[in-house]
């Protein structure tokens, strides 16, 4: 954890752009469009599915914790099986840009009673990170309702981003799943490369400082 000094409650100063200032996320900011592939567990073994995914980054107005800032994104990512309407899945959080700290936090919960908090070590320049959370963690932990929980505990979550020269984006997020009945951990498994689709929309401070 970063050293912010003694004094925890004056407000750290930062600057209205927030796109000018999300380090190795900047290059995520947009609206992106691409077809993944699922791997995860099933009754007969591990099931796999291709998917299209939909994913929305917007920035938001820098965050401040007393000294400790952050500038992020916020996401909607919609996913569905190639031909169909219902929802594959659906993901909503934060990607945030710690300067000080040269660290990405990543939150996500999803609709079927799960929330994490993610953190890894990146450069302001990084074209590839990897972001790690534990189950049991009391500051990068994983939380599951009462059902997921004991029939399918997640006890590590991980994504890796890559940023490529063409101007995509990869990741790959991987969940290692303790199941009854099961010995040793299965692994969920879901990779994309995404395609902007749509520019960004600054964030409020920035629109009203440039009108």
């Amino acid at each position: 954890m970063f050293n912010y000094g003694d004094d925890l409650y004056t407000e750290a100063e930062g600057d209205s752009d927030t796109l000018a200032n999300l380090g190795p996320l900047r290059p995520m900011a947009g609206v992106w469009e691409g077809s993944g592939k699922d791997e995860h567990p099933a009754a007969g073994g591990i099931e796999h599915n291709d998917f299209f995914e939909r994913y929305e980054l917007q920035p938001i107005d820098r965050q401040t914790n007393g000294p400790q800032l952050f500038y992020g994104l916020r996401y909607h990512t919609h996913v569905v099986k190639p031909g169909e309407v219902e929802m594959f899945h659906d993901q909503v959080g934060y990607w945030l840009w710690e300067p000080a700290a040269r660290a990405v936090t990543f939150t996500l919960a999803i609709p079927r009673g799960q929330v994490l908090l993610a953190s890894g070590p990146a450069e302001a320049d990084a074209s590839h990170f990897e972001l790690v959370a534990q189950v049991g963690s009391e500051v990068h932990g994983i939380l599951s309702n009462p059902f997921l929980n004991r029939a399918f505990r997640t006890v590590r979550y991980s994504i890796e981003v890559t940023m490529n020269a063409d101007g995509t984006w990869s990741y790959e997020e991987e969940g290692h799943l303790q199941i009854p009945g099961v010995e040793g951990v299965v692994r969920h498994v879901d990779r994309n490369t995404l395609r902007q689709v749509a520019p960004p929309t600054p964030n409020p401070m920035a629109r009203l400082t440039s009108s």
